[in-house]
């Protein structure tokens, strides 16, 4: 009988041996810890599996284990550099102050994902974060739960019932934006949504819809134009709604990125803004700052949920360390409309 080839040993992952043991992850991770939470005959099959397919444990990660300290991934495939770039700064700041290591991979399609995932578990992560808009991915959810990775989950606007999360109202903080535009005087608005399938990007066109339809103002379907939050987006989206015949006069952006670019395509045509036409945003990421006029936003606190998110995950790693359970915690924090330059009263 021919002999089982195996694999090189830098080549095998505790998901191989789970595998060959016909076991959970999970399972094949506490027997390799050296957990005795597991039955004989299952700890008899990783083990024997162990040594079948020559299995070495990453040693950096079992130290990090068992010196209470942790690594903390972070799986993204963010299209704005600015809001990553905030939430990474919260993410290193808190992981600092906990002695916490943070690892970073990048992902676009589902076999990307797939492949970025597979590298954290192999360098030992012991919870993932998960940005807009993986924090609303069930598969994503999924499979790192299915390997005993713990997850939180950052700005979702529909938080999974087990999934612990931290985000802002994004509705109430649109709604407080289209009122803010109603006070002003104006009554043609127009909106660029953000990506579809980014639950704040529904949320925020609904809240724009509804509070609309409160005033008694009705919305036609050109005043909403398609966009998917970054900048080029920005770009077609507010040459879409410019080149109507009766353009609006102010456009609410569902983040900076794009408001950005509507700014860039109005200077392109020679109109003031604010005097011809006002311009908001939402997240309030640096680029608001760096505009001219400086832009009118909503700002989330995307700095201080990197570090929220950090500390909510730590919790549930030290929970799973102890054999504890709780409910999933969804932290809630506090948005504000931040007036600048780029708005004002109808010309």
């Amino acid at each position: 009988m021919p002999q089982r080839k195996r694999k090189t040993p830098g080549a095998v992952t505790i998901l191989d041996v789970a595998k060959h043991a016909g076991v959970s992850p999970m399972t094949a991770s506490r027997v390799i810890n050296g957990s005795t939470r597991v039955a004989v005959e299952l700890r008899e099959r990783v083990q024997a599996a162990v040594r079948e397919l020559g299995y070495r444990p990453n040693l950096a990660g079992r130290s990090l284990r068992t010196t209470g300290s942790a690594r903390v991934g972070v799986l993204y495939s963010n299209p704005s550099a600015a809001y990553l770039n905030e939430l990474m700064l919260g993410i290193l700041e808190q992981s600092s102050l906990s002695g916490v290591q943070v690892l970073v991979e990048k992902c676009a399609g589902m076999q990307s994902q797939r492949a970025a995932t597979q590298r954290l578990l192999e360098a030992g992560v012991d919870g993932v974060i998960l940005p807009p808009p993986l924090c609303d991915s069930p598969q994503t959810v999924r499979e790192l739960d299915e390997r005993g990775i713990p997850v939180v989950a950052v700005a979702t606007a529909a938080p999974m019932q087990d999934v612990p999360s931290v985000r802002i109202d994004d509705y109430q903080g649109a709604r407080a934006m289209t009122r803010y535009l109603l006070d002003l005087g104006h009554t043609r608005i127009g909106f660029i949504q953000g990506d579809p399938k980014h639950t704040p990007a529904q949320l925020r066109l609904q809240a724009f819809r509804d509070t609309m339809a409160e005033a008694g103002i009705a919305v036609p379907d050109a005043y909403v134009a398609p966009g998917l939050f970054t900048y080029r987006s920005g770009l077609s989206a507010a040459r879409q709604l410019l080149d109507l015949p009766q353009r609006p006069t102010a456009i609410f952006c569902s983040n900076d990125d794009m408001a950005a670019g509507a700014m860039a395509v109005a200077h392109g045509m020679g109109l003031r803004i604010p005097g011809e036409l006002s311009v908001v945003g939402f997240d309030d990421t640096p680029v608001a700052t760096t505009l001219w006029p400086e832009l009118t936003t909503i700002r989330q606190p995307v700095t201080a949920m990197g570090k929220a998110a950090v500390s909510a995950l730590l919790e549930l790693i030290r929970d799973r360390r102890a054999g504890r359970s709780r409910e999933a915690a969804h932290q809630v924090m506090k948005y504000a409309l931040v007036r600048r330059q780029s708005s004002a009263a109808p010309g």
